[in-house]
């Protein structure tokens, strides 16, 4: 118990010289300071959220200066402070989904996740309906909302009309909306193409070598810019295979963003490697491509893809 005492007496005594370091989501930071005249280093690391059902109510009804950053759509984030009085500064970053669909529910459940194999053939006559679907259901208003200059263009970074005009070409880059657009080794940027006839990296072909290049470049070119302290070695491109949404689009993040299961193999595919996997089909047909490719990537358990398509295949296989 004195032990104890004394091990909480040293924190009062620290005195603070500068902030040593800072995790991409604000969540951990160390200090570098003193206490006697002593170097020491004090990191402090916000708590997790409770989980029970009264402390949750508690935490919602405590919110303070709740500030709109964006709506687009079902999609809206906002800042705001959980703590008491109305000039503290805030300290976190709201993402809200409303009216959310069952869809959403279980992308943001718990779940497991399996590793999947998609021949060209599964793909052509499996996967490829279930997207096609998910066009047709009118998931990507939010997009178009973007891309035809109903919401979001203040927020807009970079818009390219493509080379020598090529509205096929063109593409506009602007900040995801999970960053909070001022930690820069969190940011993550998206770029999204304005043509409509490619929804994944699936839809890519050899013939797109040159215009992937001209984005590649665009994209860096543009991100260093509105982020000088940004340089073109600091910033990862990539594409998800299954995509959130399905119209193309680019990952732009720094690389010191915390790896999550978004940016994990399986998951996240890197630009340079899909442009040097086209460019190996270099002696191949014209209309060669990533549909011609056997992919092995991870999907959720609740995913539709997984439940109507992959799992059935597993107990065809395995039921022989």
């Amino acid at each position: 118990m004195e032990e104890n005492k004394a091990s909480e007496a040293l924190i009062p005594l620290f005195k603070l010289e500068k902030l040593l370091n800072q995790d991409q989501g604000g969540r951990r930071i160390t200090l570098l300071g003193s206490i006697e005249g002593k170097p020491a280093l004090l990191t402090a690391e916000r708590a997790a959220f409770p989980s029970d059902i009264k402390t949750l109510e508690a935490f919602h009804r405590c919110l303070r200066n709740v500030k709109n950053l964006g709506t687009n759509d079902i999609y809206h984030w906002y800042l705001a402070s959980a703590s008491q009085g109305d000039n503290n500064p805030p300290d976190l970053k709201l993402n809200l989904i409303h009216p959310c669909t069952d869809k959403h529910i279980r992308k943001y459940s718990p779940q497991g996740v399996r590793m999947v194999t998609e021949t060209p053939e599964i793909y052509k006559d499996r996967v490829r309906p279930y997207i096609i679907k998910q066009r047709e259901e009118g998931r990507l208003d939010w997009v178009f909302n973007v891309l035809e200059g109903r919401k979001e263009q203040k927020d807009i970074i970079y818009r390219d009309p493509g080379p020598d005009g090529a509205k096929d070409e063109a593409f506009l880059l602007a900040p995801d909306l999970n960053w909070d657009r001022k930690t820069l080794a969190s940011m993550h940027l998206l770029a999204i193409v304005e043509r409509r006839d490619i929804w994944s990296m699936r839809d890519l072909k050899k013939t797109h070598i040159t215009w992937l290049k001209h984005m590649r470049a665009k994209i860096l070119e543009a991100t260093v810019q509105k982020y000088p302290d940004v340089e073109k070695d600091q910033v990862k491109l990539y594409m998800h295979y299954q995509p959130t949404f399905y119209h193309l689009h680019i990952h732009v993040v720094h690389v010191m963003l915390e790896p999550t299961s978004t940016q994990a193999i399986g998951k996240a595919f890197g630009l340079e490697h899909l442009i040097n996997q086209l460019e190996t089909m270099a002696g191949g047909p014209p209309e060669a491509g990533m549909a011609d490719l056997t992919l092995t990537y991870i999907l959720g358990e609740a995913h539709d893809l997984w439940t109507q398509i992959f799992q059935p295949l597993k107990g065809a296989v395995e039921g022989g």
